[in-house]
């Protein structure tokens, strides 16, 4: 189901102000790893609740998943979620100097920090620009290790008017890389809101 979720003039100030906020997750990244990050230009995608694992899957091949969410609150609300495929999860413990045993709590913990670090710094520098206060829960793990199809299982309860802004997050450090996508659900009301922004800013652009 296609939406029609931004127009492309909002779709691309959104991709601009996304930048801007993984800008700032990549300063935080290179703090928490010690090393140099080059981030690549964030693509920003849309997608019905129907479309999501289809549009994930197209992302992160990997055939299983895990995801982290994190509610945010404020004029605009919503559930990020962060996704993570098996590769992914691999090199971030590498990067970690985790042993090729990990342990589901270390891992738990370490896709926890991870997240929320890049949660807070893409969506809190999102809201910055589009000024809009944004507070956020704590983040949980949604899923471990399931397929995509499985993973949006657990988002069953949500509004069928709930879209989804997804942001092609990839961070390379200096001798690691690793990728992951950042979803933002958005229920209507929310949507509107963010439409309303966006057209506020790009009046003032």
């Amino acid at each position: 189901m296609s939406l029609n979720l931004l127009t492309e003039e909002q779709n691309e100030a959104l991709q601009e102000i996304a930048n801007i906020g993984m800008g700032r997750a990549g300063r935080s990244i290179a703090g928490v790893f010690d090393e140099f990050v080059e981030l690549s230009v964030p693509r920003v995608r849309e997608a019905g609740l129907d479309r999501l694992p289809a549009a994930v899957a197209d992302l992160i091949p990997d055939e299983t998943l895990t995801a982290v969410r994190q509610g945010f609150f404020g004029r605009v609300r919503g559930e990020a979620i962060v996704v993570f495929g098996i590769t992914g999860c691999r090199d971030l413990a590498g990067l970690m100097g985790y042993g090729s045993a990990l342990e589901d709590c270390e891992e738990d913990e370490l896709l926890l920090d991870v997240s929320n670090v890049i949660v807070s710094a893409c969506l809190g520098g999102i809201a910055e620009q589009l000024n809009a206060d944004v507070c956020f829960s704590a983040p949980s793990v949604l899923a471990s290790h399931v397929p995509p199809a499985g993973l949006f299982d657990r988002t069953s309860a949500a509004p069928a008017d709930t879209g989804a802004l997804i942001v092609e997050v990839n961070f390379r450090l200096e001798r690691h890389s690793f990728a992951c996508s950042l979803l933002m659900m958005l229920p209507a009301d929310s949507m509107g809101a963010i439409r309303r922004a966006l057209d506020d800013f790009l009046a003032n652009f």
